[in-house]
């Protein structure tokens, strides 16, 4: 969009436009004329009631660009290839595989080389699909507007649309732009989108809440996005494209996407072992340096003890393991967009959801209809029914919500009444009338109206059949009673009637009814609507819960909706928070009430977006759940956004997983999956981390005592590559009931203690492997250079050996918190693999490959040895770890 200029327009009039993730921020000037009313927002916007010229369009066409949300404008792929390669896992494994290259070590660098192209291209794909949310939101504006322009009307497209136009809105009319209601007949608009309200929000020329903490709570405006339920107006365009409330969000959706905890994850364990390294690598050059002279060897040999320590299968390990469990939900209704967000969803400990359309049905229903004291009256349901049946206006939500009730069907016999008249809603009155000729034969007047205005024109009620009269104090218990409604979330409206005799025909236009005829009625009841919860809610709420999972409603309805359907679903809703509280809060003070609250009503997309950061600073790991616009920027900051099939494109587009099917129990079998996913996936980490972290001691202590290298840089790559492709079976195991109970947050203390205590214990048995090969089978043996050759590639083989069948058989007592093999077995696959890895292990010194690897044949008696060895390792392991787990440091 071109930059602004204010030699048009008065200073401030495009502010809203400017770029900020958060707060999303309404025009200014909106809220301004909003207060000051319909002639000054013409002034404020050097417009005029006929309209704009056609002149005067084309220049702020030219000045503020065209009406879109945002540009149709894509993040080049240098600049994404730039974004996928700034990761530390990239960085490490492009720094070592140069260094094998310029050392002569082609083999180390082409593997590793390999590693990279694949860790680059997958974030490559997932970088390229972070704008499409904006184009999506451009694409809602492909519509045309009615404009008053030159002082005529006409239709033009809603992009070439500037703030200062004049439109006429009807319903059924999108609300083309931030527009300031000039005229207002019966205007009820569809805001749901950006708040959440289940209802049509009626508007005025008059401002109403002038105080308003939500810009959606101005009544007399209107906001792109949001829909003509019924009525008509005539408004003036105060803001378009990105200046306009939701085109805020627009630009928050194109921005980079929140890393996730995965992510961060990934990247600390990646840091860690960097660290490793870095302090490592210069030790074992130094020892091998000063020990044993030749300081080329030595270098050669600390580059392969960096290639050792570098997880190189990480990212295709990960991608494995997520790939497989996006396959597995997509047979469970789960549509994954995004895969490292199914780790999130495992890790998700807090799962904010909408309201409207998530938890509820986004339908409004008759709930209850009732007598004066709130019992059940099929009498008060029949006049609802008779009332909404025979009125000829435009019927809203609430007449077709009790014309689908089919309890009233068979009750209000219609077929035997006789419409006589009707005495249309107004918004004075706020009150609709029909009359009808009873099968008596008289008439009868019913009404139904808001309750305070219907009062007013009662003198009786009716309990138990009889007619009461109202009294003062009666008055007050009456309002008692249907208040009570009210506070439970109830859109209740009431039903009075009262009969009289038939009247002739009048003559001319005039009916034979009228307002003055709304006197002297008779209260019958109430009729109390509600979008009722999901007959899924509370049973998936309640699954979630014994998983682990704090669920928390994040809604843009009004408290005393939000309370009652929260108490249905089996929430507790002591703790209620308000946008206005949000609005006034710091981060600090939001952080300490998000962690308490478990409803937040009458919030603002971007007070969701708030909340979100703030459970995310306390550590939680956080999943959303909408499906309306107003939910986007919410999606998109989350570790885990969800949405429904139903949802809007938007909503969709900023999700990263998508249900298929209403039901949320889906989404209990989604977070199961996601557990398993990274279950698995920590086995790898935790296998080749502690093994790594051992074979530093180990390679510290060969370098100072053992007169040769211990192993060559091949070597160890070959034991690397064989032990990693034996994981790559990790993604088909198994995973232990216990291990999918609660949630698993990415801990790197965790997972630090356990690499700290773990990896030692294969440093043990390296050792011991040492002096068998140096005392047990000669390998002290230097004498002669034949005999120092045959010493070095013996040891060489036997420590290769070793390290690689202790690497992969140990992966069996880490992948469980049982005993292995006796209380939980690994996947076939798995068990077969590492098979297949321990006997090419045990066969490659007896072969040609081995031989040009530098191996030789190992002696018979070499064989007892390292099977105990395996044993006394096993046993040693499980000890630790169950000394671990008891302490409840893993």
């Amino acid at each position: 969009m071109a930059p602004t200029s204010t030699a048009l327009l008065p200073k401030g009039l495009f502010a809203g436009g400017r770029k900020e993730r958060r707060p999303i921020k309404v025009s200014p000037i909106l809220v301004e004329t909003a207060v000051a009313g319909a002639s000054a927002a013409f002034d404020r916007l050097r417009s005029r009631p006929s309209g704009l010229t056609s002149e005067e369009a084309e220049r702020r066409v030219e000045e503020v660009g065209p009406n879109v949300l945002a540009k149709d404008q894509r993040t080049g792929i240098g600049k994404l290839l730039w974004h996928a390669i700034l990761n530390p896992l990239v960085v490490l494994l492009a720094v070592l595989s140069a260094i094998s290259f310029a050392t002569g070590d082609a083999r180390a660098g082409i593997v590793m080389a390999l590693m990279i192209v694949l860790g680059v291209s997958l974030k490559l794909v997932q970088e390229a699909k972070a704008d499409r949310a904006a184009a999506r939101l451009k694409a809602m504006i492909s519509v045309t507007a009615a404009v008053v322009r030159d002082g005529s009307p006409r239709e033009i497209a809603v992009s070439e649309l500037v703030p200062g136009d004049v439109v006429r809105l009807a319903a059924g009319d999108m609300v083309p732009g931030d527009v300031r209601i000039v005229t207002a007949k019966d205007l009820f608009v569809i805001q749901s989108s950006l708040t959440g309200e289940s209802f049509p929000v009626e508007k005025f020329e008059v401002e109403k809440s002038a105080s308003a903490s939500s810009p959606t709570d101005l009544t007399s405006v209107a906001f792109l996005g949001t829909s003509v339920e019924s009525g008509t107006a005539v408004a003036l365009v105060v803001s378009t494209g990105a200046s306009t409330y939701l085109g805020g969000m627009a630009q928050s959706l194109s921005e980079q996407t929140t890393q996730t905890a995965f992510d961060r994850g990934i990247a600390n364990f990646t840091w860690l072992m960097v660290r490793f390294i870095l302090v490592m690598v210069p030790v074992v050059f130094l020892i091998n340096g000063l020990t044993k002279g030749n300081w080329t060897e030595a270098f050669f040999f600390a580059v392969a003890v960096a290639v050792g320590l570098t997880p190189e299968m990480l990212p295709m390990i990960v991608t494995v393991c997520l790939s497989k469990g996006a396959i597995a939900m997509s047979r469970k209704k789960v549509i994954v967009k995004r895969i490292n967000a199914i780790q999130n969803l495992g890790a998700m400990d807090v799962l904010c959801t909408d309201k409207t359309g998530t938890l509820t049905l986004d339908r409004v229903i008759l709930e209850r209809y009732c007598d004066v004291v709130l019992r059940q009256n099929d009498d008060v349901l029949t006049l609802a029914y008779l009332n909404s049946y025979f009125q000829t206006g435009l019927k809203n939500v609430l007449d077709r919500a009790i014309l689908a009730h089919e309890e009233a069907h068979a009750d209000a016999r219609v077929a035997e009444y006789t419409k006589v008249d009707e005495i249309p809603f107004d918004f004075q009155r706020r009150i609709m009338s029909v009359v009808v000729r009873t099968p008596g034969g008289k008439d009868r007047i019913v009404s139904k109206g808001a309750p305070e205005a219907i009062f007013a024109r009662c003198q009786r009620f009716e309990l138990d059949g009889e007619e009461l009269p109202i009294e003062d104090v009666i008055l007050e218990d009456l309002r008692e009673e249907y208040e009570r409604l009210s506070a439970e979330g109830f859109r209740v409206l009431a039903i009075a009637s009262k009969e009289l005799e038939p009247r002739g025909i009048v003559k001319g236009d005039a009916t034979p009814y009228g307002r003055a005829d709304e006197a002297d009625l008779v209260l019958n009841g109430y009729v109390a609507f509600l979008d009722p919860p999901k007959e899924t809610a509370p049973a998936a709420i309640e699954a979630l819960r014994r998983h682990g999972i704090s669920v928390k409603v994040v809604t843009g309805d009004n408290e005393l909706v939000a309370r009652k359907i929260c108490a249905e679903v089996g929430l507790p809703t002591e703790h209620v928070l308000l946008g206005g509280d949000v609005e006034k809060m710091n981060d600090a003070e939001l952080e300490e009430a998000a962690e308490r609250a478990t409803v937040f009503a009458r919030v603002s997309p971007a007070h969701k977006q708030r909340i979100i950061h703030a459970l995310q600073a306390r550590k939680h790991t956080v999943g959303f759940m909408g499906d309306g616009i107003n939910d986007a920027p919410a999606l998109r900051a989350a570790d885990v956004g969800i949405s429904v099939d139903s949802a809007v494109d938007i909503a969709k587009e900023s999700a990263d997983m998508i249900l298929l099917e209403k039901s949320l129990m889906v989404l209990e079998e989604g977070v199961l999956e996601g557990r398993k996913v990274f279950a698995n996936i920590l086995k790898y980490i935790r296998m080749g981390a502690s093994s790594n972290f051992g074979n530093m001691f180990s390679v510290l202590g060969a370098s100072i005592f053992v007169p040769y290298l211990p192993m060559l840089p091949i070597q160890i790559l070959a034991n690397n590559l064989l032990y990693d492709i034996g994981q790559t079976a990790i993604p088909t195991d198994e995973v232990d009931p216990e291990q999918v109970e609660k949630p698993r947050p990415w801990e790197m203390k965790s997972l630090t203690r356990f690499i700290v205590f773990i990896g030692p214990c294969s440093s043990i048995f390296d050792y011991t492997t040492y002096l068998m090969m140096l005392y047990v089978f000669g390998c002290w043996n230097v004498g002669t250079p034949a005999a120092a050759a045959h010493s070095e590639r013996l040891f060489q083989t036997g420590w290769f050996v070793e390290s690689l069948l202790t690497q992969t058989l140990i992966i069996h007592v880490i992948r469980t918190k049982k005993i292995p093999f006796l209380q939980s077995r690994a996947s076939w696959t798995l068990i077969a693999m590492s098979v297949a890895i321990m006997a090419v292990g045990v066969a490659l010194p007896f072969t040609a490959l081995g031989a040009y690897l530098g191996f030789v044949p190992l002696p018979s008696p070499y064989w007892p040895l390292v099977a105990l060895t395996l044993l006394c390792y096993m046993l040693l392991t499980q000890g630790v770890k169950v000394w671990l787990l008891r302490h409840r440091w893993i």
